[in-house]
């Protein structure tokens, strides 16, 4: 089997959940080398994403490490059989590794909830105002690369259009829907995508008012995205580095404390269309 010279972040994480159920069994690579009559080696490029693995062999280290959660083990294994070609890969090497990571995230993603504290969220934004985001880039992009990013934007859009699209709730700061990016015509267009937008059953929009004060996290814009089991889950954080996934247990905990908390401080989706629509009318 070739191995893989740069696995995504979801092949990764296949690898990292392999890893853990080996430690929660107590056996060192050594010993599960041993009990799958194969070489550490491979174990180690297994966990690491290096080598793809079947579903059959998924089923095969549960077995081992005497994991008893079918749901969990069912989830894995779908994981290691989906191996699709996705869109985003017509960006590789093209834009940053992390663009590509988030786009396969939200691909696969069975929900998602987001805090935006300054821009309106990727996936609820018009051309017009992704192309005013990415025109204060420094450095300044190139005509070459701010089409491809304003491509790659607007196709993780058709995440919400697909036939089986993912719950999503976004809470909005108000200073995102204040700060003026594109100017007035730009910033009217945006306003009434969103409220069109957030009329859709699998979409949910609310904004969090200047009123509520300091809220948990306020630093820093993130995403929580559910899967098919709760332990699969994932954080992304932005950071001025690129996209951050974080996946640890602690951290899916407290994060979606810090998402239900946020939630609780942010005006009901009819309150936020009030918002809206009053800002859109200022424009």
């Amino acid at each position: 089997m070739p191995t893989r010279a740069a696995p995504t972040a979801r092949q990764r994480r296949l690898g990292a959940e392999l890893r853990k159920m080996r430690e929660h069994a107590g056996m060192n690579v050594a010993q599960a080398a041993e009990q799958l009559g194969v070489n550490r080696t491979r174990i180690s490029n297994t966990e690491a994403g290096r080598f793809g693995v079947s579903e059959e062999r998924i089923r095969t280290f549960a077995a081992i490490y005497s994991c008893g959660d079918t749901a969990y083990v069912d989830a894995l294994a779908q994981m290691a059989t989906e191996r699709v070609r996705g869109w985003w890969e017509d960006y590789r090497g093209k834009l940053s590794a992390g663009s590509l990571d988030l786009a396969e995230l939200e691909y696969h993603a069975m929900s998602m909830r987001s805090v935006q504290n300054m821009h309106i969220p990727g996936l609820l934004q018009t051309e017009d105002y992704a192309k005013s985001v990415f025109a204060t880039a420094v450095p300044e992009l190139t005509d070459t690369e701010l089409r491809r990013r304003l491509s790659h934007r607007l196709r993780r859009r058709d995440v919400l259009d697909r036939d089986d699209p993912p719950q999503c709730i976004f809470l909005v700061h108000e200073a995102a829907l204040r700060l003026e990016f594109g100017g007035a015509k730009t910033m009217r267009g945006q306003f009434d995508h969103l409220i069109s937008t957030s009329e859709r059953d699998n979409v949910t929009v609310r904004v969090i008012p200047f009123s509520a004060g300091g809220f948990p996290s306020a630093g820093s814009s993130k995403l929580y995205v559910g899967a098919i089991v709760p332990q699969l889950g994932t954080v992304q954080i932005d950071a001025p580095t690129g996209v951050m996934l974080l996946d640890a247990e602690t951290h899916l905990i407290n994060y979606q404390r810090v998402l239900d908390r946020t939630e609780e401080l942010s005006l009901a989706p009819e309150a936020t269309r009030d918002v809206i629509w009053s800002l859109a009318k200022q424009a």
